[in-house]
């Protein structure tokens, strides 16, 4: 039988540009949007081929989960994606994210240290492993407390699949709207998953010169 998939992707914005120069696209990626395409055929949709429609060589850096918004960088020629990439890859950009998660965290900042690894019982859910998990660090701090619910930034230090969704709920303060983590009262008090990446700092593959971009976030 078919697989049917229930994906909806935002029309508007069709395309939200932060920046663009002859190395770099800087897009704010809308909740509801895959970074790039998914296996099912019908997961055509996605950043990666909404900036290829324009700028047919943007290749993709980094990813943000589909329900995740914020800012995000696609390189435009094999240079740049090369220069960019190793700094992912050995921790040299600087990254953000602004959450609001559920109940009231009492303490005004703190680090996660909890190695993570796949469940492989529930794909694509990730789980805090000690004994396979790998090394996993999130810092965080209160922005605002609201009735029953808690803003926070976050600054991910490693970069891990559903990093910042399972450090929440492991200190038990799952971020809201979460449909693979939050219980039902934390899911239904959002129309989304409220987590926006929103901040990216990294070095300029062709200038030097750092750089950092700001999307607002929408929540």
């Amino acid at each position: 039988m078919p697989t049917l998939v229930n994906y909806f992707p935002p029309l508007e914005p069709y395309l939200v540009v932060l920046h663009q120069d002859d190395d770099i696209l800087v897009l704010d990626k809308p909740s509801g949007l895959l970074s790039v395409p998914g296996k099912d055929p019908s997961l055509w949709d996605c950043l990666e081929h909404r900036a290829r429609q324009t700028w047919p060589t943007a290749g993709m850096c980094h990813r943000l989960d589909k329900d995740t918004s914020g800012v995000l960088v696609m390189a435009l020629n094999k240079r740049a994606h090369g220069r960019i990439g190793s700094q992912f890859e050995h921790r040299q950009t600087t990254k953000s994210y602004i959450a609001r998660v559920a109940g009231i965290i009492e303490a005004d900042s703190g680090l996660v240290d909890l190695p993570l690894a796949t469940d492989w019982n529930n794909k694509p859910r990730q789980r805090v492993d000690h004994e396979n998990g790998k090394p996993s660090q999130t810092e965080w701090t209160v922005l605002e407390r609201e009735a029953d619910a808690t803003r926070v930034r976050l600054h991910p230090l490693t970069g891990r699949t559903h990093q910042l969704r399972v450090h929440m709920k492991a200190i038990g303060h799952v971020i809201l709207g979460d449909a693979f983590y939050a219980d039902a009262d934390a899911l239904a008090a959002a129309d989304r998953l409220q987590l926006h990446a929103a901040e990216l700092g990294f070095t300029h593959p062709s200038t030097g010169a750092f750089m950092t971009f700001v999307a607002p976030t929408p929540f």
